[in-house]
């Protein structure tokens, strides 16, 4: 084999390699560029995931505080009726008794 044969054979052999390499670091960016996207990914899938039960929960004691709030007012407005009530009977039972005292003195006056 000649020298030139060889040399030829040589820089073949290295750019082969070259080619083995670049393909090598190709494929390893990629590799790494997909696992950035899928680390990506499953971050924001996580964050949506930890929003979505957030937002839930929130719901959930809105509902709970909401129901407390209208079983209070409900309560309230039926202690506020029985004062009235009472209120009522209790107006009609002075009316009763400042006309019979109005009547009594005028009664005793004449």
């Amino acid at each position: 084999m000649s020298r030139t044969e060889i040399l030829t054979e040589i820089k073949q052999a290295e750019a082969e390699a070259d080619a083995k390499v670049k393909k090598a670091e190709d494929e390893q960016k990629a590799a790494l560029a997909e696992a950035r996207r899928d680390s990506v990914k499953k971050i924001q899938d996580a964050e949506a995931q930890m929003r979505s039960s957030y937002e839930s929960a929130v719901a959930a004691e809105k509902d709970k505080l909401a129901e407390q709030h209208d079983s209070k007012l409900a309560g309230g407005k039926a202690e506020a009726d029985k004062i009235d009530y009472g209120s009522k009977a209790k107006k009609e039972e002075a009316k009763k008794f400042l006309k019979k005292e109005v009547e009594r003195i005028l009664n005793v006056s004449s």
